[in-house]
């Protein structure tokens, strides 16, 4: 899906963001808060495809100010805006008669709610469990007896994703603000956890299961370990899954909650630390710098470093890791041929990265189970990182993948990209400096043993057709730049056709 530059005749100015679809009556000026900020490029849209690798666009919400951030459901998708408004598209996904999902362009979209900071849902991959939204909002409320003018107070209100219909709703003291909300835990037992802009962690426990209710409740919000034990820690980030939970600090440090016995033993590869009585307790990660962004799978993670490495730990079954073997990794281990990632992105049993080239075109690769078209030319899977057979919009900034689809979100913001830093040379051990491609490694000797290696395993295969894809598998592992693999996958593909007439098909991504 390509983008368009859209014609106006005259110069909007709108905060962090780009206008959302063509130029409004009268060229009126749009004011945020701060220095606004002219911006003039691209409209900021969601694209969305199935399992068949179609690639559609999604309805553009036209009041939107920019896209912050989105998440589907297992209808719809909700946006936030860099205002705070809360978009709620509607019909985006429908089942056929047979019990498919289909994709169809969201035929409208309504504003959920407004004054909203930051929203979440069930953290799983299958939007089957997403029945409620959680909003974190400020809304003003009203004066009580002796004081006088209304106060605004931060609160948690819970949708139905079905129907946008809010069932729940909680508001905290005044004096508590918070810039983050993320979910762990099951239904009956759902804890949620909120970062306040101090950064420190408060939690609470509800009832996802009664919500739907008329009655009152009472919960206890109460500081969570993590800053409770170590006070001195400013939390900056949270991510989260069913069974675990992950926290940055403002000095690039990682901790790691971890709740069940089965994910502790896949991301650690041992039950020697954990206690199941004190599931709390925060484990401190070893990392050899400062940590800008993650992502957190069921039971692996990514992370990315300040200077654009890529560290991947956990279980390594479906080779979702990207290391190049299906060995599992009880510590960050670095993913050597890939640097400098727009985003990154855990699954359940894969793992995808968004990339951009020389060119400042973008790409999207992908690692693990290639099943239901988890990635796109892949079906079989891959223990490295591949190209996906995917057409990527231009200023595609973001990714989600779910069990039926996976979503890009394309929305230029100049002030929120990862600015890297250059890797020292004195700190670069057995891999090349950073762009420089396909250089000299200086274990020249460990090369040869894998290239060996690479051959032992394309004269195991029993036919043509396999050492081609056996071929094209081990580019993908090579330490080579994104255009020499696309010319040594071309040309492996043109070798595959003039061979045996049956190829995999064209590899130039499917729009």
């Amino acid at each position: 899906m390509g983008e368009k530059a859209v014609p106006s005749p005259s110069r909007r100015r709108v905060k962090r963001s780009c206008p959302s679809c063509g130029p409004e009556p009268g060229g009126e000026e749009k004011k945020g808060r701060g220095n606004p900020i002219s911006v003039q490029l691209f409209p900021p849209e969601l694209a969305f495809g199935g399992r068949r690798r179609c690639l559609s666009k999604s309805v553009a919400p036209l009041l939107a100010h920019g896209y912050r951030r989105f998440l589907p459901t297992k209808d719809h998708v909700f946006i936030l805006d860099y205002t705070g408004t809360l978009f709620f598209l509607k019909n985006a996904l429908v089942s056929s008669t047979l019990g498919q999902i289909q994709w169809k362009r969201a035929c409208r979209y309504v504003v959920l709610c407004r004054g909203a900071k930051d929203f979440a849902s069930d953290p799983r991959c299958d939007t089957v469990y997403r029945k409620y939204l959680y909003v974190l909002a400020t809304r003003e409320q009203p004066a009580v007896v002796g004081t006088t003018g209304s106060r605004a107070c931060d609160c948690v209100e819970v949708y139905l994703q079905s129907s946008g219909q809010r069932v729940f709703k909680m508001t905290f003291h005044h004096s508590m603000s918070f810039k983050q909300i993320v979910l762990v835990g099951q239904e009956n037992q759902r804890a949620l956890l909120l970062l306040t802009e101090e950064g420190k962690i408060y939690s609470l426990v509800v009832n996802e299961t009664q919500l739907d209710q008329p009655r009152s409740y009472t919960v206890q919000l109460a500081l969570r370990k993590v800053s409770r034990c170590l006070p001195h820690l400013r939390v900056t980030r949270m991510a989260s899954n069913q069974s675990s939970t992950l926290y940055i600090t403002d000095q690039g440090g990682v901790y790691f909650e971890v709740h069940t016995p089965g994910v502790y033993r896949d991301l650690f590869g041992t039950l020697q630390a954990f206690d199941p009585l004190d599931q709390q307790m925060p484990l401190a990660l070893s990392l050899p710098a400062k940590i800008l962004f993650c992502a957190l799978g069921y039971n692996h993670l990514g992370l990315v470093d300040e200077f654009g490495r890529i560290f991947m730990q956990g279980n390594n079954r479906y080779g979702q890791l990207g290391t190049g073997d299906k060995m599992d990794r009880g510590e960050p281990t670095q993913v050597h041929y890939l640097q400098r990632p727009i985003a990154l992105w855990c699954g359940l049993n894969h793992s995808l990265v968004l990339s951009q080239g020389s060119d400042f075109s973008k790409e999207l690769l992908g690692c693990g189970c290639g099943a239901g078209g988890r990635l796109p030319g892949w079906p079989k899977g891959s223990a490295s990182f591949v190209k996906l057979h995917v057409k990527v919009p231009l200023c595609a900034c973001s990714l989600c993948s779910t069990r039926e689809c996976l979503y890009m979100l394309s929305s230029h913001d100049i002030e929120h990209h990862p600015t890297y830093r250059d890797l020292p040379a004195s700190r670069v051990v057995g891999t090349p400096e950073p762009g420089l491609g396909a250089g000299a490694p200086q274990d020249p000797g460990g090369a040869a043993r894998a290239c060996e290696e690479y051959l032992s395993q394309i004269h195991s295969c029993s036919t043509l057709q396999d050492r081609m894809e056996k071929m094209k598998e081990i580019v993908g592992w090579m330490p080579l730049m994104a255009a020499q693999k696309d010319f040594f996958w071309e040309a492996l593909d043109m070798l595959q056709r003039a061979a045996g007439g049956v190829g995999p098909g064209p590899s130039t991504p499917e729009s």
